[in-house]
């Protein structure tokens, strides 16, 4: 599968069909390996690409800090060195959050966006069930910081407690193998330390809080709002649901049945078949 030069650095990216482009967008601490079983579902036609963000996956690892600003660069990069345009984008996590930002940056250069399990807009650590609240804030410290690195705890977490059914040691093994050494997780950890509490860290506030003027008026720019049931893991609750549907324009919701923060392990069939559904009825592909 190709691999681009992007910056400094490469980008790996899984791609099938032709078409309309259509690009699919993992979070933390997954790969282009989250959508395998969601792109054969959404199917043809459709030129349907799923990269590893810079960092992850089979991308290049350069020397960086990872913030959110350093995954919005590169993934720009990305799109001009592959002449995408005019996309529809599927996000999960921070690749939802990503899809925002650069559509509201990018405005002429996405034609709609689904998104699930995503990080829409600053929160406050209240809004998080207890558990969350903990697991983020030891993350925060050194001694929690070391200890994700130290192992390979965030993958084992995510993909044993962050879904419904967890995965066996075979089908955990190709997130886990992108990271062997402590250096290889630093982008993870950054992710992990990422998510906006309280205003804090302040520039990923500042960015999250930048798109949301573009939410509420992109009325030409379809959005699908996929939700689950279930999981005490969920990201995106009936609260956080209710807020989209009053901030966002031109917002459908899709419910897919019960499944776990990553979802697409869990209902891939679901996620790939609404979003498809949605996508023809506006003409996306």
């Amino acid at each position: 599968m190709p691999v681009v030069d992007v910056l400094d650095s490469t980008m790996y990216h899984e791609e099938t069909g032709e078409g309309a482009p259509v690009v699919f967008l993992h979070g933390n601490p997954a790969s282009s390996h989250l959508w395998r079983e969601v792109l054969p579902v959404f199917g043809s036609p459709g030129r349907l690409l799923a990269p590893d963000l810079v960092g992850m996956g089979r991308s290049g690892k350069p020397d960086g800090a990872y913030r959110f600003a350093d995954h919005a660069r590169y993934l720009d990069a990305w799109f001009d060195a592959l002449g995408l345009d005019r996309v529809v984008l599927v996000g999960h996590d921070w690749g939802g959050t990503l899809a925002f930002d650069l559509a509201a940056r990018h405005p002429g250069r996405v034609r709609g966006i689904a998104f699930m399990e995503t990080i829409v807009r600053p929160m406050s650590r209240a809004e998080l069930s207890a558990p969350a609240r903990e697991r983020f804030e030891t993350l925060r410290t050194p001694e929690g910081g070391q200890g994700a690195l130290s192992r390979n705890d965030l993958v084992d977490a995510a993909f044993t407690r962050g879904v419904l059914s967890p995965l066996d040691e075979e089908e955990i093994a190709p997130y886990r193998a992108p990271y062997p050494d402590p250096d290889s997780r630093r982008p993870l950890l950054a992710w992990a330390r990422s998510l906006p509490l309280d205003g804090e860290p302040a520039d990923v506030a500042e960015r999250l809080d930048g798109y949301r003027d573009w939410l509420a008026t992109s009325d030409d720019v379809p959005k699908l709002l996929l939700t689950f049931d279930s999981s005490p893991t969920l990201l995106i609750t009936e609260d956080m649901a209710a807020w989209c549907a009053t901030h966002m324009a031109a917002l459908e919701r899709e419910h897919c049945g019960p499944a776990g923060h990553h979802a697409p392990e869990d209902r891939p069939e679901a996620i790939g078949a609404a979003v498809a559904s949605w996508a023809d009825r506006h003409g996306l592909r």
